[in-house]
């Protein structure tokens, strides 16, 4: 059945292409769940360059050479927007997107907002790779929207792999010890905000907000992500407007299996035969 909806007074057919959205391997599913919340009617592309994985420890040529392949891969399934859900890429390139034929969403200018608005005291953490929190990309943002605001950032290297890894439960020792490491300059700096910089960290977010307490407010950067295309859908005419949910297909660039069980206990839901291995060194950038 085909959908119509009225806007200053014309009936306009809904887009139903569907939303595309790349990150390194697992952690851009932060922003597909928040999709599939907030725009249950769309239908999703994902692309995870589990291949490759992490993108946050390569050069600036490298992450600029990947993220161009992962949108060209996107672009052949004629998707109507993108969404960089790999932090590294939307601090270091997204000069890559702004190029394309479609709109382009990064997670950096939406997660750096809500942060400024969060903060009570001024003093904002942010972590993310070890090329994002070179870039100085969030501090930029918020500097410009706050020029008083103190940021302290740190990079955690360790939580992508961990992440990939499935080492997410609550008390996984690991996981745990590590993070606290990494989250000592945050609570030393007596941030009252704290950015998580990958889309990967919010999957373990339950640990970082342990070791952060109640009074410490996490920013999810896949949350902000979805909201932003969301209304950037809307505000466009672009929303598919299905009666139904949306169809959800996955598409990585190494082995299936582990992705899909892992992205399986994330989403909530059985996705092992929508996902699909492809060559993304064959995709032209």
């Amino acid at each position: 059945m085909n959908f119509y909806y009225a806007f200053k007074g014309e009936l306009l057919m809904p887009d139903c292409r569907p939303i595309g959205v790349f990150d390194s391997g697992l952690g851009g599913l932060s922003v597909v769940k928040e999709l599939i919340y907030t725009l249950p009617g769309e239908d999703i592309i994902y692309f995870g360059d589990t291949g490759r994985v992490p993108y946050g420890t390569r050069s600036f040529e490298t992450i600029e050479k990947y993220a161009r392949q992962d949108e060209a891969f996107l672009l052949q399934k004629n998707v109507k927007l993108i969404i960089a859900a790999c932090g590294t890429v939307s601090a270091v390139a997204p000069h890559t997107g702004r190029e394309l034929s479609v709109p382009f969403i990064e997670v950096v200018s939406p997660a750096a907002k809500a942060a400024v608005k969060s903060t009570r005291s001024g003093r904002i953490g942010v972590i993310g790779t070890t090329a994002t929190i070179k870039s100085d990309s969030y501090t930029k943002c918020m500097k410009s929207l706050m020029p008083e605001v103190q940021v302290i950032a740190n990079d955690c290297p360790i939580f992508v792999p961990l992440v990939e890894a499935g080492w997410i439960d609550r008390d996984d020792i690991v996981t745990v010890e590590t993070a606290k490491r990494y989250l000592k300059p945050m609570i030393d700096g007596n941030v009252d905000t704290l950015i998580l910089g990958c889309t990967h960290y919010p999957v373990i977010k339950d640990i970082i907000s342990d070791i952060m307490g109640d009074g410490v407010t996490l920013i999810n950067t896949g949350e902000q992500a979805a909201n932003s295309a969301a209304s950037y859908l809307k505000e466009n005419d672009m929303l598919g407007n299905k009666s139904n949910d949306g169809l959800k297909y996955f598409f990585v660039s190494d082995r299936t299996d582990s992705f899909s069980h892992t992205a399986s206990i994330l989403l909530g839901s059985d996705i092992t035969s929508s996902v699909e291995r492809v060559d993304i060194d064959c995709i032209g950038g």
